[in-house]
């Protein structure tokens, strides 16, 4: 196999662990970033709008000492880890926390709405800070005029620290995820990827004709139904291999026994080896041989037939007790000769059935001759009829030379012969228990072989009971 499935679910493993990676790289990173970015902006704001009403107003108002206040905002400056300042609209820095009080400093560019929308902004805020820092700042109004603004500086080097220690975790996280695909990945070899090989090196072998190989797969889901179902089909189709040898080397040689005699006698006549008073004798042997191939071919014709299009069944009601009678009384001659007779056990006067009366006098037919053929002389064949569960049960059973157990299952096959039955059944095709069974079968009936040899043959079949009120 040049292309396999496993090489596929190793690369699907990996673009896991490769696309995983780069989401929480780049993305989780991003996100989480920006998260801690908000929400610290929103602290800082807190603190500075605080700032803005309780001390700076007052700062305004010169109710409170810049000495005061630089002592106060330093205090909360050290515990905000950054700077502090309140600077007034023209951008002067009137307060800084960082440095002298009275060390005024402007920041020239400074303009308010550079904000925008927000209250805060990422960077060196006009080039004053050599490193990044978060800038939020919260206007300062007395008298509902704005007056100045506490600005709150704080590098973001803090934020980055704790941005880097989540996205640690988060490829921690990652880490167990990925040898946890890599247990399932070892779980689905062993249980999946491993006995689909073996179904479909199995397959392999059976396409090429190797039924001998087995799929050595037992687990109890669909993977292991579906190994037993292949090993049952390997199995069924070496069966039907064997047998369509047999079947092939039965027709050879059913056609060319007959065949070879009537050649041979046909010679014989035509070279004057068998002279012309005997010529009759010879004549109704090949007369018996051609009504043997004919009779063969006919079968053969019959069950191509019934396997191909299906068999037309003509269904109707009629009485199986009186259908008994008259084929029974077909084979009063040959039962007279050999000395068998007949007991009838019917139940009732009339018994109706409802099926194709013509297949089903086929059927009694095949299964007579076959008790008869089989029968020792001064025999009886008993045949019965029983009614139970809306069907009817009918039993042909004779006290011949019975058939081995291993053969049973055999005997429905075309052309099969146990070797008992070789030596007495002379004429026979060995397809009549096949053509039977096909008929049993149309109707949607079962049939069953109950056999002792040295004992007799009982073969039961049933019947659909017909409906009184029909």
């Amino acid at each position: 196999m040049k292309r396999t499935l496993y090489p596929k679910l190793l690369a699907g493993y990996l673009m896991y662990g490769l696309i995983g990676f780069v989401i929480i790289a780049v993305f989780t990173y991003q996100i989480t970033f920006h998260f801690l970015t908000r929400r610290e902006a929103a602290s800082l704001y807190r603190e500075a709008a605080l700032i803005s009403t309780n001390y700076a107003q007052n700062y305004f108002n010169q109710s409170i000492t810049p000495e005061e206040l630089q002592e106060q905002l330093s205090t909360l400056s050290a515990y905000l880890s950054g700077q502090i300042w309140i600077m007034n609209t023209r951008g002067a820095i009137l307060l800084n926390t960082s440095g002298e009080l009275g060390a005024e400093e402007t920041i020239a560019d400074f303009d308010v709405t550079d904000f925008g929308n927000n209250y805060y902004q990422i960077g060196n805020f006009y080039h004053h800070f050599s490193t990044e820092t978060i800038s939020v700042f919260s206007p300062i109004t007395v008298n509902y005029k704005v007056l100045g603004y506490v600005i709150i500086h704080k590098p973001i080097g803090s934020l980055v620290s704790l941005a880097n220690s989540l996205i640690h975790i988060s490829y921690e996280t990652l880490a167990l995820l990925f040898i946890a695909a890599f247990i399932v990945l070892v779980l689905f070899t062993y249980l999946v990827y491993i006995p689909i090989r073996k179904i479909t090196r199995g397959a392999e072998a059976y396409a090429s004709g190797n039924f001998e190989t087995k799929i050595d797969v037992h687990s109890n889901d669909e993977i292991g139904y579906l190994a037993a179902s292949l090993n049952y089909m390997a199995n069924e189709l070496k069966t039907l291999e064997e047998d369509q040898r047999k079947f092939v080397s039965n027709v050879s040689h059913d056609f060319r026994s007959p065949l070879t005699s009537i050649k041979g006698y046909v010679e014989a006549i035509l070279d004057g080896t068998i002279p012309a008073e005997m010529q009759e004798k010879y004549l109704n042997i090949i007369l018996f041989e051609t009504e043997r191939l004919n009779k063969l071919t006919q079968s053969l014709l019959e069950l191509n037939k019934f396997g191909s299009h299906g068999m037309m069944l003509d269904i109707a009601h009629f009485d199986i007790n009186h259908t008994i009678k008259t084929t029974v009384q077909t084979f009063e001659g040959i039962c007279t000769q050999k000395r068998i007779s007949f007991n009838l056990i019917l139940t009732g006067e009339q018994l109706f059935v409802s099926a194709d009366m013509s297949k089903i006098q086929q059927v009694l037919y095949n299964l007579i001759d076959n008790a008869i053929k089989f029968s020792h002389a001064d025999s009886t064949i008993t045949i019965e009829t029983t009614e139970k569960n809306e069907k009817v049960f009918l039993s042909v059973k004779d006290n011949g030379i019975g058939i081995p157990s291993d053969c049973i299952k055999k005997i429905w096959d075309r052309f099969y012969k146990t070797d008992l039955s070789r030596g007495k059944d002379k004429k026979g095709t060995g397809l009549g228990l096949s053509i039977v069974k096909e008929i049993i079968q149309a109707h949607g009936e079962n049939i069953d072989c109950i056999s002792t040899e040295g004992v007799g043959t009982e073969f039961i079949f049933t019947l659909s009971l017909a409906k009184k009120n029909n």
